[in-house]
């Protein structure tokens, strides 16, 4: 297990290192013209390759736009190219600008980042209470709290952001704080809350006044746009029985901080010119030296088995994260990038500050990762010297961990049993039952089958599979199946609901709506 101090030492000396490696001889850099050169059909090609609808891209370097372009269509099925202008949505790529609007509240003493969070929301319940008073507002921004990931919370839920945190509390720590990075998006969004609040605003106002408007990104969005008075807005796909279709848009406004906004390319071209010009405005910089070298300084090590599988391919010398940003090397240069992935939607933003270098993209396919190959290729461009075709070799890599995943699916099947019935009826499974934690989960009667509800965006059919386990296919179909088990009390009722292995939803009523 990694210790607090001995990790951040550790990664500002490879950090420094690697700074002092990228001014060392080696392949010849090349020209903005040179390095673009037959880029524009290299990625026509990877757009086919990965069958990705549509995608955009945009190419800063030297305080120039040197390549913007977008690729197929906002939605399958119709003609509405994508274009530069198109809006896709940011996902995490958010967690970037969250991390400037703390800076900035600290630039002006409305809180400091190595203060307790208690000390600005003493409200704060977690399940260990002495672990509660340790976390730092730091401690948020570089996903270092000891909170395993808890999507499941706020993940196509309608729960208000106090009603997540008051949830959050019944989840385990399974690590010191500052000990371990482990990807947590509510305490991200409890953050950038706590920015907002010390503000005297909301978050959106307060990204807005501090960073969108002044630097006239007009086409950044806060929250979740409408379809309908949006026009250039890209849909979200997904396969659905291994056919790639249109998927609903999940918002995820609830944890606004942590992923909700959407931009264009045009836009984001004009956030890394000024994250690349140490976030200067005007020739006067918009946040203080101290809180800009923050956001790219190494705060905690990351394991490898929570980085990208890129890094099998690219085989980084260390891997870390600063605040809202992942930072690694690659081949002898400082890069500071972060992914942004939603349901049908991705997103990259990639700088190589040394060189003056960055590059964006959006597509709307779920995990497409030709946003890697994309953005190493753009970085290779400029360094030269390479012969690796990152399309290729990613999309095998990523190609085979698809089809690992289905060989775990065929393995469901084949321990299904054949010839059994449920213990009961249908009808004496129908109840609702609850977890502290997990929420409220509702089965009921639709004709003669089960359903199951987990709040009005999560539902699901349930067949029959074995004994009383059932298979639950979501009905958004994108989502494929889980199986779910009803476990029996001694008296053969019905005593909960298991999903997974960890699981389990204590049945508390006997009837929905009772």
């Amino acid at each position: 297990m990694l210790t607090t101090r001995p990790t951040l030492r550790a990664a500002r000396l490879v950090a420094g290192a690697l700074l002092l490696a990228a001014f060392a001889p080696g392949a010849r850099a090349q020209s903005a013209h040179d390095a673009m050169d037959g880029f524009d059909a290299y990625v026509a090609r990877s757009v086919k390759d990965w069958n990705v609808p549509g995608l955009a891209i945009a190419v800063v370097k030297d305080d120039s736009v040197v390549f913007a372009k977008g690729y197929g269509v906002r939605k399958l099925g119709t003609h509405d190219s994508v274009d530069t202008h198109t809006l896709f949505a940011n996902a995490s790529t958010t967690k970037a600008f969250t991390s400037l609007v703390v800076q900035l509240a600290a630039d002006d003493g409305k809180l400091r980042l190595d203060a307790p969070v208690v000390t600005y929301m003493p409200s704060l319940s977690l399940s260990d209470p002495v672990k509660t008073r340790e976390i730092t507002v730091a401690d948020l921004l570089s996903h270092r709290t000891g909170l395993p990931e808890a999507d499941f919370i706020w993940y196509e839920d309608t729960s208000s952001f106090p009603e997540i945190i008051r949830r959050l509390g019944y989840v385990a720590f399974n690590a010191p704080v500052r000990s371990h990075f482990e990807y947590q998006n509510i305490t991200y969004a409890l953050a950038g809350s706590i920015a907002a609040q010390r503000e005297g605003t909301s978050w959106e106002k307060l990204v807005h006044d501090r960073i969108l408007g002044p630097l006239g990104m007009r086409e950044t969005y806060t929250e979740t746009p409408d379809e309908r008075t949006h026009r250039d807005l890209a849909y979200a796909h997904d396969y659905v029985n291994d056919t790639l279709s249109v998927i609903p848009r999940y918002d995820t406004d609830n944890i606004g901080p942590a992923g909700a906004m959407y931009s264009s390319v045009s836009d984001m071209a004009i956030w890394m010119r000024f994250l690349l010009d140490s976030a200067r405005l005007g020739g006067k910089r918009l946040v203080s030296e101290r809180g800009y070298a923050e956001m790219f300084t190494p705060h905690i090590l990351v394991d490898e088995k929570e980085f990208y599988p890129t890094a099998k391919l690219t085989h980084p010398r260390f891997q870390a994260y600063g605040q809202g940003w992942f930072l690694e090397d690659y081949r002898g240069e400082y890069v500071e990038f972060h992914t942004g992935s939603i349901d049908g939607m991705v997103a990259i933003v990639g700088l190589i500050p040394e060189r003056h270098l960055g590059v964006v993209i959006f597509a709307n396919r779920d995990h497409a990762e030709l946003r890697h190959s994309l953005m190493y290729t753009v970085f290779d461009r400029y360094i030269g010297g390479s012969k690796h075709d990152w399309n290729r070799e990613m999309l095998a890599m990523y190609t085979k961990l698809r089809d690992d995943g289905k060989k775990e699916e065929r393995q469901i099947d084949s321990a299904h049993v054949q010839g059994t019935s449920p213990s009961l009826p249908l009808a004496r499974y129908a109840g609702v039952y609850s977890d502290s934690l997990y929420g409220t989960a509702t089965v009921k009667m639709e004709g003669k089958k089960l359903v199951v509800s987990f709040g009005p965006l999560s539902v699901a059919d349930l067949e029959h599979w074995h004994y009383d386990a059932f298979m639950a296919h979501w009905r958004d179909a994108y989502r494929g199946r889980q199986l779910m088990s009803f476990r029996l009390a001694e008296d053969g009722s019905v005593a909960g609901l298991a999903v997974g292995d960890d699981v389990f939803f204590r049945r508390v009523s006997l009837k929905p709506g009772t």
